[in-house]
């Protein structure tokens, strides 16, 4: 099934996701020696700021591609996130993070803040949005103009050079929260002691304590709110579907280099279920390119926030499905290491955890019996915009 939009957008000299075919096998190898606790793919990175991904995501008039920021770049973006899930989930998780965030600082800044974010993304700053706190403690701004409390479940902590952050007025906590982009040192107010998760372990996960920043001139982003509106709130979870179906695709080809290298699968057993893994793997990879068009579509509405949960959804059943599948051809094998199926494996399954997934099933299901077109034609996109 051949890429979608893979050629290079005009004005570049180089295709980015061809440079980024080049750089898979030595980010996929580097993902086996970093799965240990507190690691974090530096090399990748760079990787990824080499063949341009890191700078894809801004407009056009920012230096980027318009992955992320304009409706055309919503398929190489899907093109992406796969295949760097494939070749990594915890980098995939840190790059969509990145694309998160310089998505809303160029949506809800000011045109200042978003050149500022552009030239320190095109010199390879790695963005990250952290929005996770503890129940009952959220991040605060007090009346002094400091930011008190910390954030936690935060990808990359430590590693990342500019984190948006939602922050309350210490002053009317009842009101939306707004956005501020804090800069960070390496290594700086981050734990990463709490995050003992089986998989994602290279991923740098931790709680960053923000408290004593003061929030200086430009590092409010838009207004309070803003963080939540939808459809884009919702809607953008088909960006760490795709990497979840990069890290899917991660499994099937796992799966099927054993049967190659053990002889067995010629074995009818085992043929089959290659071919019912082989028919979740596209299933989901189809979900995922129709979300993409659909959240990214410039009229888009909370008819692509039902359809994104959908994706979201089938794409989770799919890699379950593809998981077991694989371990029971594998046997115990695959869960032993350092067989590469036990540890995509533990990454794909803690990585699946997203929130509310019962909510965002039911939701879309609501938003089917409440609508006057036939089922099969809810979701249909007019061909002047497929």
């Amino acid at each position: 099934m051949p890429d979608t939009f893979s050629a290079p957008h005009a004005g570049h000299a180089a295709d980015p996701l061809a440079l980024l075919r080049t750089h898979l096998p030595d980010i996929a190898a580097a993902a086996a020696l970093e799965d240990h606790d507190g690691a974090f793919p530096a090399g990748a990175i760079v990787s990824l700021h080499e063949t341009g991904l890191l700078a894809a995501p801004l407009r056009l008039a920012l230096g980027g591609l318009g992955w992320g920021s304009e409706p055309a770049g919503a398929a190489p973006l899907a093109v992406a996130l796969r295949l760097i899930g494939r070749a990594s989930l915890p980098l995939g998780r840190l790059y969509e993070g990145h694309v998160n965030a310089l998505r809303l600082v160029q949506r809800h800044g000011t045109p200042s803040q978003a050149r500022a974010a552009a030239q320190e993304a095109r010199a390879g700053l790695l963005f990250a949005v952290w929005n996770t706190e503890v129940p009952g403690e959220p991040l605060s701004i007090d009346r002094d103009g400091r930011v008190m409390g910390r954030k936690i479940l935060c990808s990359g902590a430590g590693q990342v050079a500019r984190a948006l952050v939602t922050a309350r007025d210490a002053a009317t906590p009842e009101a939306p929260p707004r956005m501020l982009l804090v800069p960070l040192a390496q290594g700086e107010r981050t734990d990463l002691s709490g995050w003992t998760a089986q998989g994602m372990r290279a991923s740098a996960t931790g709680a960053v304590d923000l408290t004593g920043i003061e929030v200086g001139s430009g590092m409010q982003v838009g207004r309070p709110g803003d963080y939540g509106l939808q459809p884009d709130f919702s809607a953008g979870a088909w960006r760490f579907a795709a990497v979840h179906c990069g890290g899917l695709e991660a499994v099937l080809g796992a799966m099927r280099d054993h049967l190659r290298r053990t002889g067995r699968g010629a074995d009818p057993h085992q043929a089959a279920r290659l071919g019912q893994a082989a028919i979740a793997s596209g299933s989901a990879r189809l979900w995922i390119e129709a979300a993409a068009l659909r959240a990214e579509a410039p009229d888009a509405g909370m008819e692509a926030v039902a359809f994104v949960n959908l994706a979201r959804l089938a794409v989770e059943r799919a890699a379950l499905d593809v998981m077991e599948l694989a371990q029971r051809s594998v046997g115990l094998n695959a869960f032993l290491r350092p067989n590469p199926l036990e540890r995509i494996c533990r990454d794909l399954a803690t990585y699946l955890r997203q929130p509310a997934p019962d909510r965002a099933l039911t939701e879309a299901a609501a938003h089917l019996l409440a609508a006057e077109a036939e089922p099969g034609e809810v979701w249909d996109i007019p061909v002047a915009r497929a």
